[in-house]
C-alpha cells in the first residue's frame, strides 16, 4: 500500500513508504521567505497598535503608512 506518487510501488505499508521517501517538512520557518513574512506581519501589528491602517499587510503599503503619519 504505497502512496500514489512512489516510484517503486512495493512497500508493504504507507509509513514504510513515506518513511523511505524521507518526507522532509521541519524547518519550513527557517527559508527566508518566510522570515520576511512575518516580520511584515509584526511590523503591521506594530503600525495598528500605534494607530495606523495600512492598506495591507505587504512591506510597501506599512512603509506608505508610515511615512503619512510622519509628515
Amino acid at each position: 500500500m504505497c502512496r500514489t506518487g512512489c516510484p517503486t510501488q512495493d512497500h508493504e505499508s504507507w509509513g514504510e513508504c513515506a518513511r523511505a521517501s524521507r518526507f522532509y517538512t521541519a524547518g519550513v520557518h527557517q527559508r527566508t521567505e518566510y522570515k520576511q513574512y512575518d516580520k511584515e506581519l509584526t511590523d503591521y501589528a506594530d503600525a495598528r497598535t500605534e494607530g495606523l491602517q495600512p492598506k495591507t499587510t505587504r512591506r510597501k503599503d506599512i512603509d506608505r503608512a508610515i511615512k503619512a503619519a510622519n509628515s
